[in-house]
């Protein structure tokens, strides 16, 4: 597996980067399509911060610790990563798709499969992205599905995090 190792606030000596590539590294034994792995190293008011980043056939798995030592944040994130392969690899194999390398015979649960419980329909009538705003939070959901006035294009705002919102629109 490629792999960039980066460094926000500190030096990322040898040793730091050889251990890196070995952690993460050994993730490429799970699956065989993985593509070149984005690995930041972050050192902010003491806390040692690790944020991967690893493209697998169209979907991205993403994984960040922080503690006070970097060793252990690397550790902490290679462990997070391999639930996220595994729980991604579950999840192709109840569909039936099958791995490289892996035995044909599979018997899946399929009752541990997420459900669709509830199926909402509503009409959509263009409004402003401000608009959209408003209604999501009268409303008290953190994200909102609407006609984009301007683009008259179907876009969803949601609420972020830090406070502020996200608009995704589609791209075609």
């Amino acid at each position: 597996m490629n792999m960039q190792v980066r460094g926000r606030n500190v030096a990322v000596t040898e040793a730091l980067k050889d251990y890196v590539e070995k952690r993460v590294g050994k993730l490429s034994r799970y699956l065989d399509n993985m593509g070149s792995a984005q690995v930041i190293l972050t050192v902010e008011k003491g806390f040692h911060r690790i944020e991967v980043t690893i493209p697998v056939s169209g979907i991205i798995l993403r994984g960040e610790e922080t503690t006070g030592d970097m060793y252990t944040s690397i550790d902490l994130v290679v462990e997070k990563l391999e639930k996220q392969i595994q729980k991604y690899k579950g999840k192709l194999v109840r569909r039936g798709t099958r791995f490289a390398g892996e035995p044909e015979t599979v018997s899946a649960d399929a009752d541990d499969a997420p459900k669709i419980v509830k199926t909402k329909r509503f009409p959509i009538k263009p409004i402003t992205v401000e608009e959209a705003v408003m209604q999501m939070n009268l409303l008290g959901h953190s994200f909102f599905v609407f006609s984009n006035m301007e683009t008259e294009q179907v876009n969803v705002i949601y609420r972020r995090k830090d406070g502020n919102y996200g608009l995704i629109e589609p791209e075609f």
